[in-house]
Order: C-alpha cells, then structure tokens, then sequence
C-alpha cells in the first residue's frame, strides 16, 4: 500500500474533479498533503472518485456547478469537514456543441459561458467569503489554448475559455494581496471530455506537437500543484500555457 505523505494543513477545493483533469489536480494535491473537496454532477462517479483518492483526506460534493446554491453548499462542506478552503481549482466546464459558429444555438452559447466562466466567479466569490478574504490563497482557472487562438468548431468553448483568461486577471487584480490567481491553459489532454478531438487517430493529433504526445491529467496536476505552492509566491494574473509545445508550431506552414 502506497503510504500517505503527512498532512500539509492546506485544503483545496476542486470542481469537475470525479475524472480526467479535475482528478488529476486532485491526485496531485492529495500527494504532497493536502485534504481536498471535489465536485462533480454524478454522485456515483464521486463516490468512486472518494475513495479512489483516500476517504480520510477527501470529500465530495454533487451538483452542478453553474448552480447558486451547490457553490455555497460545496464551499460549506468544505468549512465544515476541514475548517479552511485555501485554494480553489475552477476545472467544472462543458462543450455541448462542435460545429461553425456561424450555426451557433445562442442557448447553447450561454449554457456554456454559464458552466465555463460564471461558475468559476460564483466558486470564486464563495471561497473569498468565507476563507480567502482574511486568510489569503490561492485561485487556479483551468483555461484552455482554445482561448488563446481561434479553434474551429468549438468556438463557443473557445470564446468562454478567452472570457475565463480575462476573469483570472480580475481576479487577480481585485483579490491581491491576499489571493493569487492564475489560469492554467492546456492544449488537448487525453479525457474523456476531450476524446472527440484525438479518439481513433490519437498518433495523427499528437504529430502535430513538438513532444509528440497529447496531454495527461497528471501534467495539469503538477502545473495546478505549482500555482497553488509556496514556489509561486510571486506569480499571480498569468496564464501558463502548458501544450506540449503546440504554439511552437502556429504560423508554420
């Protein structure tokens, strides 16, 4: 049995954490220490993540995240069970639609925006509230390079993942000194989430990236671990692109 490092005396809370990248932050977080709360829409699935993760270091919260009332409930939870949210690692995100934005469904479009970005504030003035403002923290936005360059057919992702970007440098700005805020943007990293974008040609996709392989959970875990450690102390308001150096690529032809 693999033995538990001792407990760090830090808490996060992660949203969309019952798989792929949220459950890797949370792999991560739980690694060096951590007790964490993880979010997720299937209460099954949770459990499963629960347990997986360690029940003695690990609780879990169903909802949905763009819901009001499950943000102020997970961040309770959270209170109740560990005393203290010191980082939150908004990963809670949805890409309902793939196609032409010209054809875009406008329910759709603010479906999105309500999962991708909203949620993200409404977590993040949860945490504030209740730990953050008079302990300090730390904020972690899961982006995507999809914000960063036009990425078509998932441009409403695309666009929520830009608006993201731009609530982590708010963020950051209106919640220093005493909370660092900072967004990850991965490129295509192998989930379920993101499996239309590489499954069945998965050496097609990843040729197209100078390290000759897509994503894993555990890469997002170690940036997310960064941003959330003493080692950051100094960064906040940044966006680390990680993307297996995709971008080394944009303009070649």
């Amino acid at each position: 049995m693999t033995t538990l490092p001792e407990l760090s005396g830090k808490v996060a809370l992660i949203t969309g954490a019952s798989r792929g990248i949220g459950y890797g932050v949370a792999e991560a977080l739980v690694a060096r220490g951590d007790r964490v709360c993880i979010t997720g829409r299937n209460e099954d699935a949770l459990k499963e993540a629960v347990e997986a993760l360690g029940a003695d270091r690990v609780i879990g919260v169903a909802g949905k995240a763009h819901d009001e009332a499950h943000q102020a409930v997970a961040v309770e939870r959270a209170m109740e069970a560990f005393g203290r949210v010191d980082y939150l690692v908004n990963n809670a995100g949805t890409n309902p639609v793939f196609g032409p934005i010209a054809e875009l469904d406008l329910n759709v479009a603010r479906k999105v925006f309500e999962t991708n970005v909203v949620s993200a504030l409404g977590f993040a003035q949860q945490a504030w509230k209740a730990w953050q403002s008079e302990n300090g923290g730390a904020i972690v936005n899961i982006a995507s390079v999809a914000g960063l360059a036009p990425s078509p057919f998932i441009g409403a992702y695309g666009i929520s993942k830009a608006a993201m970007i731009n609530l982590t440098v708010q963020l950051a700005h209106e919640f220093a000194p005493k909370v660092r805020v900072n967004a990850i943007a991965p490129a295509v990293v192998k989930t379920k989430f993101a499996a239309a974008l590489y499954e069945g040609r998965e050496a097609e996709a990843a040729a197209a990236y100078p390290l000759n392989r897509l994503g894993v959970p555990t890469d997002i875990g170690g940036a997310a671990a960064f941003l959330t450690s003493q080692q950051s102390d100094w960064v906040t308001g940044q966006t680390l692109v990680v993307d297996g150096g995709l971008f080394l690529n944009a303009g070649v032809a």
